[in-house]
């Protein structure tokens, strides 16, 4: 019972469902914050700094504070070039391998040596391996600290990587408002100062803006309100898992997610005479929730016909595995967004009708509507009608 109140309770609602921590921000703008962890190291620390420099971004450093105290010189550059400096910990340790003691002390007295160091109170605080126990929720309470995560992971300590590998990584998880986990030492930091030039190109030509973690619009810590749209996000992540849904371009901020899957319902006939019988092969679309809230009806039915279903339209035409879909269609709530894109609609079995609209109004109370949502409908177009109207001419 104590080592659940100790470690389990810890685990379960901080680290994992974020309770109290900063880990992304508002998915409408198109904003990130790059963090780095582990340093400042001389070896590795300065081509970071370079990187970050020569893109014209600034960025979020964790440091340890033995690390800082033997290299003035470089949090004296990280603080001159604008980039935030916040406490990861003195030893790079487990938290669940330390005393409660320790645990604790690591971070009151790294706040106080960072803060000796720099001149200011460190406000966030990242532990190593981003572990918690009560003693290092204590400590943080005690140091006045905010916990920050991250949500994109490059992953960039695995061995025997290249620098493609940490900029393919990190661009198909990336989404407005994420929070980069990088790291300036420790290993594989001389693969991500590699990796961060063509990284940071790719970040400007896709519309993104590098900010500190403190700059980060939206960027707070979850309290219970936020709770129910983070379970929704699970929830999503674990339907996508299980049925083989995929966002589009493999791109975490595309708009919709998809999956080919066999048609549900009875054979159907559309406007343009095309006949998709049950379990022909169909492309289910299903939409990004967050982003979709966050930038507001009128923005997704812009952004979907001028951008999404024209991407979709070019992978339709191109890839194999989808040359035998006979029609997209979407079973939701959203049937009048999606006519104004071309979609006919039709009703759906009662039971289906029944259990998307509850579906519906319950996710509508999770991201802060209270109107009951509309009935659920099929929205469907033929592959052939989906091409004409957003393939290449």
């Amino acid at each position: 019972m104590l080592l659940a109140a100790f470690i389990g309770l810890p685990y379960l609602l901080v680290q994992r469902l974020g309770l109290g921590v900063v880990r992304s921000g508002h998915w409408k703008r198109p904003g990130v914050a790059l963090t780095f962890d582990d340093g400042p190291d001389p070896a590795t620390t300065p081509a970071v700094l370079d990187a970050l420099e020569a893109a014209g971004v600034v960025a979020t450093f964790f440091v340890l504070t033995p690390r800082a105290g033997a290299h003035p010189d470089l949090i004296r550059r990280m603080r001159s070039a604008g980039h935030q400096v916040e406490l990861h910990g003195v030893r790079h340790r487990h938290a669940w391998l330390r005393s409660p003691w320790d645990a604790y002390l690591d971070v009151v007295r790294g706040a106080s040596e960072l803060e000796t160091l720099t001149g200011r109170r460190p406000t966030v605080h990242r532990p190593p391996h981003g572990a918690y126990t009560l003693a290092v929720l204590l400590g943080q309470r005690r140091a006045n600290l905010t916990s920050a995560h991250w949500d994109v992971d490059a992953r960039d300590w695995l061995a025997g990587q290249v620098p493609a590998e940490i900029t393919d990584r990190v661009l198909a998880r990336l989404h407005p408002g994420a929070v980069v986990l990088l790291h300036d030492a420790g290993p594989g930091a001389r693969i991500t100062a590699a990796a961060l030039p063509g990284l940071l190109r790719e970040l400007s030509a896709r519309g993104y803006s590098a900010v500190r973690l403190d700059e980060l619009t939206g960027a707070a810590p979850l309290g219970l309100y936020g709770l129910p749209r983070r379970l929704a996000g699970v929830f999503d992540t674990l339907f996508d898992h299980l049925g083989g849904v995929r966002p589009l371009l493999g791109r975490a901020d595309s708009l919709y997610r998809l999956a080919r899957v066999p048609f549900a319902f009875g054979g159907v006939t559309l406007s343009d005479g095309t006949l998709v019988r049950r379990g022909a092969p169909v492309l289910e679309l299903h939409v990004n929730n967050p982003l979709m809230v966050d930038t507001g009806l009128l923005a997704t039915l812009r952004r979907s016909v001028s951008r999404e279903l024209p991407l979709l339209a070019r992978e339709l035409a191109r890839r194999p595995d989808w040359q035998g879909v006979q029609a997209v269609c979407c079973t939701s709530t959203l049937s009048p967004l999606l006519e104004h894109m071309g979609f006919g609609t039709l009703p759906l079995p009662r039971a289906s009708r029944w259990r998307l609209t509850i579906w519906a109004t319950v996710l509508r109370r999770v991201y802060g509507s209270r109107a009951r949502a509309p009935e659920a409908q099929l929205s469907i177009l033929s592959r052939e009608s989906f091409l004409k109207r957003y393939g290449k001419p």
